[in-house]
This record gives C-alpha cells, structure tokens and sequence, in this order.
C-alpha cells in the first residue's frame, strides 16, 4: 500500500510500534491509529522530486548513460505556473523524455541496485530533453525505438505516486534492466498522497478504458512482435481490469500480444482468482512476484478487513498453487532477492535488473516457461514446487 515513503529506520521504529500498540483495540481503533501513525512516521521521512524535475537542463560531461522513457498519462494539466500533471483525471497526452545518470548512479551501480539510499530516482537522474507528442508521432516514436523485434515495455505504477516520480522510476528500471528498448510510463491520476488511497482505487478505474486503448495503439503498430506490461502494486489492479475489458470485448488479439507481470499486486487473492477466470490463460503466462514479507501490503490486507494480497502470497500455501494451475499463471516468490525500501515493496527493481535479458529473449521469467509456483532461492535459482528442500536448505546456508 505505501509506495513512495523513504525507508528510514525511525520510519520503521514507528510502524512497528503502532502494530503493538494498535493489536489490543478494536478493528476500527486498530486501522485508525495504524495509518495515522504510518502517516505521522512516514510523512516526515520522505524525500519526493516535485515537477520541475522534469524540466531539461543542460547534458553534463562525461560518460554518463542516458536512456529515452515514452511517457502516456491521463492526468490534467495543473493551474500552476508552468502547468504540470498533477492529480486531476483527464485526456490522454504523450511525451518523450531523455534521462542522463548521475556520477553517483553510475558509479556505484550494481545489478540488484541501482538506487538512492532515500528511495529516490530522481537523485540518480536528470531531464536532458523533454517533447511533447500526440498519439499519432508517439506511435511512430515508438516504431522508431524498436530494433527488430524488441519489446516495448510498458509500466503501470502504483498508489501514492506523482506523474514525474513514475517517470523517473522506469528510467530507473530502464538502466537497471539495461533491456528496455522502449520503456513506456503509463501515468493515471494519483493523488501522490498517502491519505488518498480510495480516491486512488477509483482513480484506476477512471484509467482502465485509456489502458486499453495504450495497448491496442502499441500492438497495432507492427503485425508482429511483444507488448511487455509490468503493473506494480494497485497498478497490478489496473493491469488485470484492463486484461478483462480486452477478453470482455473479444480482443484476443491485442491480449495474444502481451506479455504481463505483475509485482507485488495490492489485490485481494479472490478478486484475482475472478479476475484470471475471465482472462483466461495467457501465452506466455502471467507472471507474478510476491513476498510474503512485504510491509506495505501487509498493511493494505489490514485495512481490507484482514483481506489477504495477492502480493503477499506464500508460495507454499496449496490454495496459491491451485490458483496458478487452475489460470496458468506464474507465481514467483522473490522474498530472497534485496529490496530498495525498508518496506520490501520494491523487490521487483532486482528482478528486472537480473532477468530482463531472458524475458526480452524468450518471454520467460528467469528461464521458466511454464505455469505453476516457483521460488527464487539464494544462489539465484529458480525452483519449481515442491522446491526441492535440500535446495533450498544449502542455500539458505550460504
């Protein structure tokens, strides 16, 4: 649930303690006092890039990477002076942007991290260019960026985030991955407020009809070749509603185009089991990655009523595995690999900086093909339920 909060430790202290404090009331003392508590502790601590972030300034020297992000938002222009998307719902607009590393970025890169220590990309980044398109140049931008049969990639955040912070996080995706070509932010109307996660729910409903018109743009464009679609968080929501609208219209040629994950959904398990049964089974599979020891969902399920997150999912639990056999999906637990935030929502930045290079190749998540329930150990394997125990008890200790 909480996306965009710096992980500090004193952050943690305080969410710990409303846990314990919290536990002995009632349900409803127990949400009240929880997120006013979240929200007194994190507020403070976060550290966020406003608009002008994305205002160009000069390309610095030296050998800093740069990478072109596609940015396709239905957010309104703000009254302020210059205008920026803010949080109002809107029409559709494109933009491109070239995004030039930091000397800090660059040199203390690594393969599971590529990331400010206060969880923000706009430190490792800064606007070099910045155009404004319309659908008809975006589609040839896009055309334009491909090289043979690359994948464009299209990211749908989650609740809590600003227009600029979705483009600086795929930028960051982009270098990290080092394999999205063509990386597409899809930017719905946030509020990039903690207090507003409801209005956010509905804000992705709002966005759901201009989802399916991105994707059916993107795969019209060449008469072959992948659409990537990564929805993180209630993103992941947005993701799947949008997959169902597709099926529902009898568009299963845009949906035999795409190639979907999703990380760390804020989804009730039996809304996705819903939501799967409609879309059916998809080629590659749908694949998702959980951790069953993420905070920010943990705090989503609490708030839900006890609910339990499809993000949150214990690879071991059989009625997961029933879940992946019965809708051919692919769920990865990757509760091994390090997270950018002390709240381990952001495990997916790792996973796509080690394993881009085999879904770009194949379609594949970390080599594995096929649907079921898979575990990321320790030593960089994948293993298939059961898990192979022996495995992972070596493993674990190492």
């Amino acid at each position: 649930m909480i996306e965009n909060d710096a992980p500090v430790s004193d952050c943690l202290k305080i969410m710990d303690r409303s846990r314990a404090t919290t536990l002995k009331g009632p349900r409803r003392r127990f949400r009240v006092v929880t997120v006013t508590l979240l929200a007194i502790g994190l507020s403070g601590c976060a550290t966020r890039p406003g608009p002008e972030t994305l205002n160009p300034v000069a390309a610095r020297s030296g050998n800093s990477k740069s990478v072109t992000v596609l940015a396709v938002t239905n957010r309104s222009l703000s009254s302020a002076n210059p205008p920026a998307f803010g949080d109002g719902r809107g029409r559709m607009s494109y933009e491109q942007f070239t995004m030039q590393e930091t000397a800090s970025a660059s040199g203390g890169r690594s393969e599971a991290r590529k990331i400010s220590s206060d969880n923000d990309p706009s430190k490792d980044f800064v606007t070099t260019g910045r155009k404004k398109l319309d659908e008809a140049s975006f589609e040839r931008t896009v055309d334009r960026m491909r090289s043979g049969d690359d994948t464009p990639v299209v990211f749908v955040h989650g609740y809590n985030y600003s227009y600029q912070e979705a483009v600086f996080r795929l930028a960051q995706l982009s270098a990290s991955a080092d394999a999205f070509t063509v990386p597409i932010a899809f930017s719905w109307p946030s509020q990039a407020d903690f207090r507003g996660y409801v209005t956010d729910r509905d804000s992705t409903t709002y966005a759901r009809d201009d989802l399916v018109q991105l994707l059916t743009v993107l795969t019209r464009s060449r008469s072959h070749g992948r659409v990537a679609v990564v929805g993180h968080s209630m993103g992941a929501w947005l993701v799947m509603e949008a997959l169902r609208q597709l099926r529902l219209q009898g568009r299963d040629d845009v949906l035999a185009r795409l190639q979907v994950g999703l990380a760390a959904p804020d989804i009730d398990i039996d809304v996705f089991h819903r939501q799967a049964s409609v879309i059916g089974r998809l080629s590659p599979p749908l694949t998702v990655l959980v951790s069953k020891d993420d905070r920010a969902l943990s705090v989503s399920s609490r708030l839900a009523g006890g609910n339990p997150r499809l993000g949150l999912a214990d690879a071991s639990d059989p009625q997961i595995r029933e879940i992946a056999r019965q809708n051919g999906v692919q769920i990865i637990d990757i509760s091994t690999l390090p997270s950018s935030d002390a709240f381990n929502h952001n495990r997916f930045v790792a996973f796509a900086a080690k394993y881009s290079a085999a879904a770009r190749r194949d379609g594949s998540a970390g080599g594995v093909r096929q649907a079921g329930v898979f575990l990321f150990d320790t030593t960089g394997r994948i293993l298939s339920a059961p898990f192979e125990g022996t495995a992972r008890i070596m493993a674990n200790s190492q």
